[in-house]
């Protein structure tokens, strides 16, 4: 049973000839060597499903967070700084009313969507690699956008799409650019998405005005530029934490061991073919 801390590859698979099984305590698996794990006939399990909600609450209270500048106030005023209320203190941006950019629109996309379009009266865009039908669009009060039209349109910009080779540093400086001088960027995803560095670097010169971010490049090590920033909400990968749902995760990474070493089943498999050899 691991956890996304820990990295099971080739080379700690050529350590472990007996492993047969890997439950991921998570829905992101970029933490297996996936193809390696198929090519042992290991199996690999996720926990999806049982964390949607609980994300996605997290990734609009980062949204919040960011457009409101919630941690900078705090700190403000903890640091003796409010002496009279003032018109212009800490002014932020709108979150309702305002254009909501979803980059990946799976099951937690979709949930945040829903809270944009139906709890906020947000206009939500979306990108992701094939559009949804027309009856899950409704649903989520969501348009199909192509990426180019996202990133220039969205006012704030979430990113939840899974990590894999083809996703790293899909948002850079070129991307970066791109967005609206006003708009604040949220990734609940996994870090890698995001160059870190160059998010330090527009946040600083003002190409973006603020970002919220749960995931790290390299975590739980944070690129030392963004602890010197105030306009960047930063919290230590913990949007499925809740205490219901990490017990369900538990549970649900359990339950696929045990499902797999009392019946030669899975729940939640990675890899299926595993199975039938």
């Amino acid at each position: 049973l691991t956890t996304p801390s820990e990295a099971i590859d080739g080379e700690l698979l050529a350590r472990s000839p007996g492993l047969r099984m890997c439950a991921n305590m998570a829905v992101g698996y970029n933490n297996l060597d996936l193809p390696a794990l198929t090519a042992r006939g290991i199996l690999a399990t996720n926990t999806p499903d049982v964390l949607t909600e609980t994300t996605a609450d997290f990734g609009f209270a980062l949204l919040l967070a960011t457009a409101r500048r919630v941690t900078e106030a705090e700190r403000w005023l903890r640091d003796g700084h409010w002496t009279k209320w003032r018109y212009d203190t800490l002014l932020g941006r709108d979150v309702h009313g305002s254009t909501l950019g979803i980059l990946g629109m799976g099951r937690i996309g979709q949930a945040i969507a829903r809270r944009g379009a139906h709890g906020f009266g947000m206009r939500v865009i979306y990108h992701n690699r094939s559009q949804l039908d027309a009856a899950t669009e409704q649903a989520c009060g969501a348009r199909y956008v192509s990426r180019e039209t996202l990133l220039r349109e969205a006012d704030h910009l979430v990113l939840v799409l899974p990590y894999s080779a083809g996703t790293h540093h899909s948002i850079g400086m070129a991307e970066l650019r791109q967005m609206k001088p006003g708009a604040s960027l949220i990734n609940i995803a996994r870090g890698g998405i995001v160059d870190d560095a160059a998010l330090a670097r527009a946040l600083r010169e003002g190409v973006i005005a603020a970002a919220g971010l749960d995931v790290f490049e390299g975590e739980p090590q944070v690129h030392p530029d963004l602890l010197t920033l105030d306009n960047v909400v930063l919290s230590p990968h913990i949007a499925s934490a809740s205490e219901a749902t990490r017990r369900a995760m538990a549970n649900l990474a359990a339950d696929n061991l045990i499902a797999f070493f009392t019946r030669g089943e899975a729940l939640t498999p990675l890899n299926p073919e595993v199975l039938t050899r």
